[in-house]
């Protein structure tokens, strides 16, 4: 019996899919960081600084895929807080982010973007 430390192979679509769930989570970061200089709402504010935080972790951590889920999960439960931010720019960051995070949920990130 021999002991083999390699890991398993990946097959392509899985490491497509990574790929895909990586990217999304790049785009999810830039728009709320994009938010972050904007002269937006102060509550508006908080609930998209703590989001960006989670987002950041999550563009920037070398996660599992169910971590990922999870935390990007608890980043569109933080934006749901948010309507508007008193700020058309930061608006349609807000939106683009929601939408992100709506794909990657459905999609287990698992299509490309």
């Amino acid at each position: 019996m021999t002991d083999d430390p390699s890991p398993p192979e990946r097959s392509d679509d899985e490491e497509t899919a990574d790929a895909a769930l990586a990217e999304r989570a790049r785009q999810l970061h830039r728009h709320l960081e994009a938010t972050a200089e904007l002269p937006i709402d102060r509550t508006a504010n908080r609930w998209l600084g703590e989001a960006e935080a989670v987002a950041a972790d999550v563009a920037t951590s070398d996660l599992d895929t169910e971590t990922i889920l999870e935390r990007v999960e608890k980043v569109q439960h933080l934006l749901a807080e948010v309507a508007e931010t008193g700020h058309e720019g930061a608006d349609d960051h807000l939106e683009a982010a929601k939408t992100v995070c709506t794909r990657i949920l459905e999609d287990d990130g698992s299509s490309p973007p």
